[in-house]
């Protein structure tokens, strides 16, 4: 069984950076697909951005697009989420997830496991 844990949540002013990790353990890291997702009270869990095995396909939702930067160091066995000039609505609890398919898709169905989340509050 993969498990995921996430770390690097906090509050930052809007306009700040901010750094996510994601580790997983049960699985080579090196086939396992990552995925982003956040979610915040009374919305449905939203699409943030993935990554394929060896990074080879990546996937952003429009929201982040150009501020975000998902990557992978699989000799870590970690997937960093870099995000940049944050806003007032990034607000949410992120989640990492792990696929054993080798794709960067925003299907939340093909994401087997999940890690608890971390908070990330934007606000001045």
């Amino acid at each position: 069984q993969v498990q995921v844990v996430e770390s690097g949540g906090g509050l930052v002013q809007p306009g700040d950076s901010l750094r996510l990790s994601c580790t997983a353990s049960g699985r080579t890291f090196s086939s396992l697909g990552i995925g982003w997702f956040r979610q915040t009270p009374g919305k449905e869990r939203e699409f943030v951005a993935a990554i394929s095995w060896r990074g080879a396909a990546i996937k952003y939702s429009d929201s982040v697009k150009g501020r975000f930067t998902i990557s992978r160091d699989n000799a870590k066995n970690t997937a960093y989420l870099q995000m940049n000039s944050l806003k007032r609505e990034d607000t949410a609890i992120y989640y990492c997830a792990a696929s054993t398919r080798n794709l960067a898709t925003s299907n939340e169905t093909l994401f087997a496991s999940w890690g608890q989340g971390t908070q990330v509050t934007v606000s001045s």
